[in-house]
């Protein structure tokens, strides 16, 4: 999530130092609203923040977004290069969200991309359910998720959003400290989206893990030994499961340091929408 003073790398937070050994953390992010019920976007509240004056505008379109900053000691943050070989990857959101918005929009349109090329994968009634699953992982915060890092010993971390999961796991990779390597082997999916994204040109397939996601869940770099404790501990606390979908290993050779890469075995898991809550 955090970027202190690197450069060329498309992590989206900085880090900068300020007086009295604390840290300015602050990202930005804005964007065109995707779904039809703004009331389901309210989650400052839950955030433990609230929307005050001179932070709205006018605009001919329905815009969402922000700037989050916060001041804290190094004790409160993690940054994002410290992975060993060992620890495993930890997502915390299913993915297909995005895919899930933008074909339910096409099944409203009754578009020629949905009759041609969806409607053999997906009904109408389906579709309508993996929408409503999507919308429910969106508006899910990743508050407690990032809470029990701290508790179970988190090393590494990034959000799943625009780049895709392999995306963002490149550049988290790109910053370890360790000559380390991602491996990703497993992409839980809601359930339907996978065999969707077939129906598209290939950038779009799921199992690329490329296909950009919104408001994703953390893949987080955890010791093996934490990350069941921490999966539970998540669930107890926000009823959603979480998975592990990879490890990190010791580059095989120089040119596979700080590179992040899908498995030859990579298994698709769907995940019911009734278990996202």
């Amino acid at each position: 999530l955090f970027s202190l003073f690197f450069s060329a790398t498309e992590l989206d937070c900085c880090v900068i130092p300020v007086r009295n050994n604390l840290k300015l953390i602050q990202t930005t992010d804005f964007f065109y609203a995707n779904i039809d019920d703004p009331y389901t976007m309210e989650c400052a509240l839950k955030a433990g923040t609230s929307v005050r004056g001179g932070q709205t505008t006018y605009n001919p379109w329905v815009l969402i977004g922000g700037a989050a900053t916060a001041v804290v000691p190094d004790s409160e943050y993690i940054m994002p290069t410290q992975s060993k070989p060992g620890d495993v990857l930890v997502l915390t959101k299913p993915l297909g969200t995005q895919l899930a918005v933008t074909a339910y929009n096409w099944m409203k349109d009754q578009s020629d991309t949905w009759k041609e090329k969806c409607t053999p994968r997906i009904t109408e009634e389906k579709m309508a359910s993996l929408y409503n699953a999507a919308t429910l992982s969106m508006a899910r915060l990743n508050r407690y998720a990032a809470k029990l890092m701290h508790i179970h010993g988190a090393r590494a971390c990034t959000d799943v959003t625009g780049f895709g999961a392999l995306g963002h796991a490149r550049n988290l990779a790109a910053v370890q400290t360790a000559e380390v390597t991602f491996e990703i082997d497993r992409l839980p999916c809601l359930e339907g989206a996978y065999q969707l994204s077939k129906a598209l040109a290939a950038k779009h397939h799921l199992d690329t893990a490329l296909t950009p996601e919104t408001s994703g869940g953390l893949l987080i770099a955890i010791p093996e030994e934490k990350a069941v404790r921490y999966i539970k501990d998540l669930y107890e606390l926000d009823g959603n499961q979480s998975w592990i979908v990879g490890r990190v290993i010791s580059a095989p050779t120089p040119a596979d340091a700080r590179t992040a890469r899908l498995s030859t075995n990579l298994e698709i898991i769907e995940v019911p929408h009734d278990s996202v809550v």
